[in-house]
């Protein structure tokens, strides 16, 4: 998979569970993509802002366009995202962080022609590709 291709063709990432909390990795890789210059759209269940976006409560909620989401929850929550992500029409990329599997979600992303990575850290693919 070209990752550089990929990080050229999006501009905005919907973050599903994006912690406030700095410590949480869901935080820190946000931020450094946020850094990278991308625009991040929290999804969270509570919470006005995060790393200075509006939260939102689903991907659906997102009123502007999402080229990619980012999935830091448990596994099983990917099946519900990648409806949602189908529904929206505009999602490229389906990512599930690292650790996080789900096959069925994966290949329904794909079905859809949507991209789907699993099990893959986003800025450790951001720094393989560009640092």
């Amino acid at each position: 998979m070209d990752y550089k291709t990929i990080f050229n063709d999006i501009k905005t990432i919907a973050i599903a569970g994006l912690s406030p909390d700095a410590s949480k990795p869901s935080h820190q890789v946000s931020k450094y993509m946020q850094e990278r210059g991308y625009k991040i759209a929290p999804i969270y269940p509570k919470g006005e802002t995060i790393l200075g976006e509006k939260v939102f409560r689903s991907l659906s909620e997102i009123p502007n366009k999402v080229d990619m989401i980012v999935m830091f929850r448990k596994a099983s929550y990917a099946n519900e995202l990648i409806s949602e992500a189908i529904a929206r029409n505009d999602v490229k990329i389906f990512w599930l962080q690292e650790g996080i599997i789900n096959d069925e979600a994966c290949q329904k992303a794909e079905r859809h022609g949507i991209i789907a990575v699993q099990d893959r850290c986003v800025a450790k693919a951001y720094k393989e590709a560009f640092e």
